[in-house]
C-alpha cells in the first residue's frame, strides 16, 4: 500500500517549473506556506505588481492543498442558519455569499490560468445517516429557498438508487452548485501561475523567525535572511511555534484518505451513477468520490490525531467503505494518506494581524473553495483593491486552556463518536 497521496502520486511535474528559487534578499510580501491560500495571494499580489516570495519547508503544495478529497462545495464549516443566529443578517448573508464565490472562484481560476485539474461541476450530494437526519435536512432545504434562494434537491429514500449504488441512507439533499477536481493538479497549476506572474517559490526552506524591522520585517530561515515590507502566514493545519498567538487559534486535526484500484466502468456507473460528490450526515463524516480515473476516494476522521497509523486507518476506512459498498468487497486498496485540518473555537475561516504580521487560515475542512478565496481577499487587501472583508470582521477566539497542543483531541473523537450513537 502507498502512503504517499493519490494525487501526488498521479503529478507530473512541468519541465518548466523549476521550483526552488533562490532566497532573495528583499521582497515587498514574503508568503510562508505554498498551499491554495500563499498561492493565490501571491498571484494576486504579484499581478498587483508587488515582489512577492513564497517559501515552503516541504515542497510546494506539499499539505493539506495536495492531500484533501478535491470537493468543492459552498457553506462554511458554521452553518448557514447558525451564521444567521450568530450574526447580524448582513453579515450573515456576506459571509453565505463568500462561500459561493468562492466555489465560483476556484472554477475561474482553473478556467483563466488553463489549470488542467479535472475539474467538474457535477454537484454534491449531502446523505442522511439516520431518518431523524433526514427530517431535518429537508427543514433546511426550505431554509436555503425561503432564506437565500439557494435551492437544494431533496431526494427520498425510494429515490436515492437514481444517486448512489447503496441503501445504507435515509435519503439525501443535493445541490448542484458544488464540483470536484484534482486537488494537486490545482495547486501545481496555481504555482505555476504564479511563478509566470514573478513570485519567488522558494521550497525546502523553513521560517525560523519573524522580526520586526525599520523596513518591515526580518524573516529568518534555514536559508538565510530575507527583508520584507509584509509577511502573511499561511500554514492552516500545519501553523507552528513560528507565532504562538497565532498557533493558539487554530487547531491541527487529522483527516484520513483511502483510494482503491480503478473500478470496471459498471461498478464506477452503478456506485456514483451522476458523478456526485459525497458526505454523510454523522459527526464523525464520511466523505467520498470517484477520482477521475475512476477509483473510490474514501476519507474520514476515525482519529482526530494528526498522526494515527495509516495502516490501521486504511483497515478501518476500508470496513465503513464496504458497508456501504458491499459490491467493492474485492477491489483493492493502493493509497492510503493523511493530511491536517485547521479548525477553529468557532468553525469559521479568518483573516488577521498578530504583531503585524498578516494571516489567513482556519477552513475547517472546507479548505479548497475557502482557502483559495481568503487567498485572493488577502491578497486584494493587501495591494489595496479592497479595504475591508467579513473575514476581518469577526473575532478570532481561543480558550483558555489552548496553548497550540492539541491535547484534548481523543477525547473530542469520543464525544463526536458519542454523539453518532445517540443521536
Amino acid at each position: 500500500m502507498i502512503t504517499t497521496p493519490f494525487w501526488i502520486d498521479q503529478l507530473e511535474q512541468p519541465a518548466d517549473q523549476a521550483l526552488t528559487a533562490p532566497l532573495p534578499e528583499r521582497v515587498d510580501v514574503a508568503i510562508v506556506g505554498s498551499g491554495y491560500t500563499g498561492l493565490v495571494a501571491a498571484l494576486t499580489l504579484a499581478r498587483a505588481g508587488a515582489q512577492v516570495a513564497v517559501l515552503e519547508q516541504q515542497t510546494i503544495g506539499w499539505g493539506a492543498s495536495s492531500r484533501n478529497g478535491g470537493m468543492v462545495s459552498p457553506g462554511l464549516k458554521l452553518s448557514a442558519r447558525k451564521l444567521f443566529a450568530k450574526f447580524d443578517a448582513p453579515l450573515a448573508r456576506e459571509l453565505w455569499q463568500a462561500s459561493l464565490d468562492a466555489v465560483d472562484l476556484v472554477e475561474d481560476l482553473a478556467t483563466a490560468e488553463s489549470i488542467d485539474c479535472n475539474w467538474r461541476r457535477d454537484g454534491h450530494a449531502h446523505l442522511a445517516s439516520k431518518e431523524s437526519h433526514f427530517e431535518a435536512m429537508q427543514d433546511n432545504a426550505v431554509w436555503f429557498r425561503e432564506t437565500l434562494g439557494h435551492p437544494l434537491r431533496v431526494v427520498p429514500r425510494g429515490e436515492l438508487r437514481s444517486e448512489i449504488g447503496t441503501d445504507q441512507y435515509y435519503g439525501a439533499v443535493v445541490d448542484d452548485y458544488s464540483g470536484g477536481l484534482q486537488p494537486a493538479k490545482f495547486a501545481a497549476g496555481l504555482a505555476q501561475a504564479a511563478q509566470h506572474a514573478g513570485v519567488a517559490l522558494v521550497e525546502r526552506t523553513e521560517v525560523q523567525s519573524i522580526q520586526r524591522a525599520a523596513f518591515g520585517f526580518h524573516v529568518m530561515t534555514s536559508r538565510g535572511a530575507l527583508q520584507a515590507e509584509e509577511v502573511i502566514v499561511a500554514t492552516n493545519g500545519y501553523t507552528g511555534p513560528l507565532l504562538p498567538e497565532l498557533q493558539r487559534r487554530v487547531i491541527p486535526a487529522g483527516s484520513y484518505i483511502i483510494v482503491t484500484a480503478p473500478l470496471h466502468p459498471e461498478a464506477q456507473r452503478m456506485t456514483s451513477p451522476r458523478g456526485r460528490m459525497f458526505y454523510d450526515s454523522k459527526w464523525f463524516l464520511n466523505y467520498f468520490r470517484l477520482t477521475p480515473d475512476g477509483r473510490m476516494l474514501w476519507g474520514g476522521r476515525n482519529s482526530l490525531t494528526p498522526d494515527a497509523d495509516l495502516i490501521k486507518s486504511a483497515q478501518a476506512l476500508r470496513r465503513q467503505m464496504v458497508h456501504t459498498f458491499p459490491h467493492l468487497v474485492e477491489v483493492p486498496i493502493t493509497h492510503s494518506w493523511s493530511g491536517r485540518l485547521g479548525l477553529t473555537f468557532d468553525m469559521l475561516p479568518h483573516i488577521g494581524r498578530i504583531d503585524g504580521v498578516h494571516y489567513a487560515l482556519g477552513y475547517n475542512g472546507h479548505g479548497v473553495s475557502i482557502a483559495s478565496y481568503l487567498g485572493q481577499e488577502i491578497g486584494l487587501l493587501l495591494s489595496g483593491a479592497k479595504t475591508r472583508s467579513p473575514f476581518l470582521e469577526i473575532p478570532h477566539p481561543t480558550r483558555f486552556f489552548y496553548d497550540g497542543q492539541p491535547w484534548f483531541l481523543p477525547l473530542a473523537a469520543r464525544y463526536f463518536q458519542a454523539r453518532d450513537l445517540l443521536s
